[in-house]
């Protein structure tokens, strides 16, 4: 019976580090921003320094969700209000593994565009935590 339970605790001790690896609906950046789990899945919250530096080897679609129009962040691709995206899918990429970054105001509206586009399969979405308001808070322009 003890060696039961020996290979028993072997057999939890050989698995639980497999409980604790990154998922593979998880964006490929390890290390990047702060996962954040929804309904469906998970999408990563960035900061201002973390997207600085991923805009400088740029590999993703950048979308301003917010609305009104406040402005926009250098290197921005999309203009999609928040509350829409979901009737603007044909402007993304089509591959739900793409990578995607959002990014609105105050991170309000860009939060409700990455839940519903995990929702609807994207495997990669990032938001910037704070949004414009952390963004022109760093120091950093928006294009007017």
């Amino acid at each position: 019976m003890s060696r039961t339970f020996v290979l028993f605790l072997l057999l939890i001790a050989w698995l639980l580090p497999a409980c604790n690896s990154t998922s593979t609906l998880a964006p490929a950046d390890e290390g990047v921003g702060q996962q954040v789990s929804v309904a469906e899945g998970i999408y990563t919250d960035v900061s201002v320094a973390e997207l600085q530096t991923m805009l400088t080897n740029k590999d993703f679609t950048f979308v301003n969700v917010h609305v009104p129009f406040e402005g926009d962040i250098a290197n921005t691709d999309l203009s999609i209000a928040y509350n829409e995206i979901e009737q603007n899918l044909g402007k993304l990429p089509a591959e739900k593994d793409a990578k995607i970054v959002l990014y609105c105001r105050s991170d309000r509206m860009s939060r409700i565009a990455a839940e519903t586009l995990v929702d609807l399969g994207f495997t990669n979405v990032w938001n910037l935590d704070g949004g414009m308001v952390a963004w022109e808070q760093a120091g950093m322009p928006l294009k007017k």
